[in-house]
């Protein structure tokens, strides 16, 4: 049995859980209990507050855990970091009253600055070569500024609104931080080889994230000039018709490309273009 620690609220947590369980792993999420075994796949998955998974995987009550590279790298633990998991995408940044005249780092010099991440703070202040009091909060940083508890704020920063809300504005983006699969230095064969399992059903959901499965209809004639246009992961599927002059092609396209690309099919001629999402991409 592989235990996994898990944030117990908030957006990683949702995160996690619709990771899970696109992976096969199904829980019953109705039971808020500590423990939660999982159903037809040899996972337990442990509810911790977010700051507290590193130790515990470092310690062992956890085997591996998902969490924000943020607390990860500031807790500084021993666990080793196994992948990146590509979601819960935000940055720690430097962030000052809106009004406030900025030119460059030394601003902060002989600032009082609230945070709930002063380890990684520090190690940058001192890069920088500056001096700087730093004031520990765990909760709502953004409104030590107003309340006259410090100068500035450094703390995590999504879409940048709960700055806006409270009169900040980002000044210095210090890391970028995404949810992480770390593990136990020292796990047994039996739950690598269970880890294994689980990091192979993982990779397939990030393949075919942004990514989607196009079939259509072409003049056979055109068939080298589409295929220039469609490589798909080696290179497309090419099935003849019973119609001499036509085959059917089925291929693999990335969404960021995706009207580019169906643009350059419909002029080269393709017809019947029928497009579906994918769910799992095995190599």
């Amino acid at each position: 049995m592989l235990r996994i620690a898990v944030q117990s609220k908030g957006r990683l947590y949702e995160e996690t859980m619709m990771l899970l369980e696109e992976a096969g792993i199904k829980l019953d999420k109705a039971k808020r209990v500590l423990l939660l075994s999982a159903k037809e796949f040899p996972v337990e998955v442990l509810f911790l507050r977010d700051d507290d998974i590193p130790q515990s995987v470092a310690n062992g009550v956890a085997d591996v855990g998902i969490v924000g590279e943020n607390e990860y790298v500031e807790k500084g633990a021993a666990a080793r970091l196994v992948k990146r998991l590509g979601f819960s995408k935000c940055r720690l940044s430097l962030a000052i009253p809106k009004d406030e005249e900025y030119n460059g780092v030394a601003w902060f010099n002989g600032k009082t600055i609230a945070t709930s991440y002063p380890e990684i703070l520090k190690n940058y202040l001192q890069k920088q070569g500056v001096q700087a009091d730093l004031h520990v909060i765990t909760g709502s940083v953004e409104i030590a500024p107003g309340i006259g508890l410090a100068d500035a704020i450094f703390d995590i920063v999504s879409s940048g609104s709960t700055l806006v809300s409270n009169q900040l504005k980002e000044v210095e983006v210090v890391m970028k931080s995404e949810a992480l699969l770390i593990a136990h230095p020292g796990l047994s064969d039996e739950k690598q080889a269970i880890l294994d399992e689980l990091l192979f059903r993982f990779e397939a959901i990030q393949l075919a994230g942004g990514k989607k499965y196009v079939l259509l209809n072409a003049p056979k004639e055109r068939l080298d000039e589409i295929i220039e246009v469609l490589p798909g992961m080696k290179s497309p599927t090419v099935t003849p018709l019973a119609n001499g002059e036509w085959v059917s092609i089925q291929s693999v396209i990335s969404e960021k490309h995706f009207w580019e690309i169906i643009g350059k099919l419909k002029s080269l001629g393709a017809e019947g273009i029928l497009v579906l999402p994918i769910e799992k991409m095995i190599l």
